[in-house]
């Protein structure tokens, strides 16, 4: 089992940054693959960034290339969504998921988190 609690929404300003992190339980972080999701309401979530087991590989939408930046840090069992030039069509909650142990790309998620608010302003 993995429980994965998101923090750091809020809401910023459009073109502003904002650092979102999501902290797993288990002493196996390090076995999974981890993803970022988003949801507007009464919309379907969507895929948004995720990240190999070790790291070395992560993979983003083409709606956020060039803007966030997933990374983690096995060591602090936390992954990181950073996100930079912030757009209003950005508002949404953000979703942390742990994927199935040793799944390969295209992850299969399985433990999700409750979700972060993130809000732009134009």
């Amino acid at each position: 089992q993995v429980q994965v609690v998101e923090s750091g929404g809020g809401l910023v300003q459009a073109g502003g940054p904002l650092r979102l992190s999501c902290a797993a339980s288990g002493r196996t972080f390090s076995r999974y693959a981890m993803g970022w999701s988003r949801q507007v309401s009464r919309k379907e979530r969507e895929f948004a960034a995720a990240i190999s087991w070790s790291g070395i590989r992560t993979y983003n939408t083409d709606s956020v290339k060039g803007r966030f930046t997933i990374s983690r840090d096995n060591a602090k069992n936390t992954v990181y969504l950073q996100m930079n030039s912030l757009k209003p069509e950005d508002t949404a909650v953000y979703y942390c998921a742990a994927a199935l142990e040793g799944s390969d790309w295209p992850y299969e998620y399985r433990y999700w988190g409750q979700g972060t608010q993130v809000t732009v302003s134009s």
